[in-house]
């Protein structure tokens, strides 16, 4: 029996339907803040309240044998908090080694975490991505919070032998993904020219179901015991070819106008957004190799599939 947090959000949902859909003979666990809501067959809501350093996890993890943790307090542009990096502390640190003792202490056998690349760092050079067991150099709240949950998580595994798995992704992408990406596909849909037709940048992402693929790998593979793994779809975008192709799978050409990077960096300085210009313009790259050796995986959906899936996941919604 498998429990999973965060079962509402878009990666948990997601990962639910995939344990399913492969297995319908399979338990799996949802952990929930609230009761009233509604589950296909065979998955089986355990109300817990919110992610807190004093949750009791007790009746969520009574027969379960591993979990997936994808429940957090999730990065954010306007954080209101104030004393952000302690509240992110709280949540995504305290609560999730509050949750890995008790799933120890309860027998479970592996515990999967669902980090970001956010502890790698916010940007990479030219030739030199991001690697799973390289320099930590988180930049913000958010993802000091992840690396340090990520430290803590690793220290019950070697108290307790219980297997700790950690997986960073970054940005995911897929049928009803919010913010910036759907941002994209809406001016993409709309036909709005963008300025943003010559950036030569690097940037992994990953698709959804790229992503729960290998949450799902994960859970079972024996050489992912106490390791660490970065995910992407396999093949790097700049922000242009990103949404040539995004347009693409919408079967609406993008309107880019070539505009040069350092003139959308001093624009954006201007109006006090340099982060969304570093976003657009800047490179993140991640290799995969160590998950693709180590594990044998390999990414299911190539970026064309994501993207359509997106997209279709996106016409449906405006449709609606």
């Amino acid at each position: 029996m498998i429990l999973i947090t965060g079962a509402t959000g878009f990666v948990g949902d997601a990962l639910v339907r995939r344990l399913r859909a492969d297995d319908v003979t399979r338990r799996v666990v949802v952990a929930v803040r609230r009761g009233g809501l509604s589950w296909p067959d065979g998955v089986l809501p355990c109300q817990v309240g919110d992610l807190t350093p004093s949750t009791d996890w007790t009746n969520a993890l009574n027969g379960v044998s591993a979990v997936v943790h994808c429940a957090a307090r999730v990065h954010v542009m306007r954080d209101t908090s104030a004393d952000p990096l302690e509240e992110f502390r709280r949540i995504n640190v305290q609560g999730t080694l509050n949750l890995a003792r008790q799933a120890a202490v309860a027998g479970v056998r592996r515990f999967v975490f669902v980090s970001s690349i956010k502890v790698n760092g916010e940007a990479t050079q030219p030739g030199r991505p991001f690697k799973a067991d390289g320099v930590l150099a988180p930049l913000d709240a958010y993802g000091v919070s992840k690396m340090e949950a990520e430290q803590g998580l690793r220290e019950i595994g070697q108290q307790t032998g219980m297997e700790v798995v950690i997986i960073r992704p970054p940005l995911v992408y897929g049928p009803g993904v919010k913010a910036n990406f759907a941002a994209m596909m809406r001016w993409l849909q709309r036909g709005v020219p963008l300025p943003l037709g010559a950036i030569r940048n690097q940037r992994s992402l990953v698709a959804l179901d790229n992503l729960v693929d290998l949450i799902v790998t994960c859970l079972t593979h024996p050489a992912a015991a106490n390791q660490t793994f970065l995910v992407s779809d396999g093949e790097d975008l700049s922000t242009t070819q990103l949404l040539q192709r995004m347009g693409q799978a919408l079967g609406r050409p993008a309107r880019l106008v070539p505009v040069s990077p350092a003139l959308l960096k001093l624009v954006a300085a201007l109006v006090g957004k340099p982060a969304v210009a570093q976003r657009l313009c800047g490179s993140l790259q991640v290799d995969i190799s160590k998950t693709r050796q180590l594990l044998g995986w390999v990414p299911p959906l190539s970026v064309d599939e994501g993207l359509k899936s997106a997209a279709e996941g996106y016409l449906r919604e405006a449709s609606v």
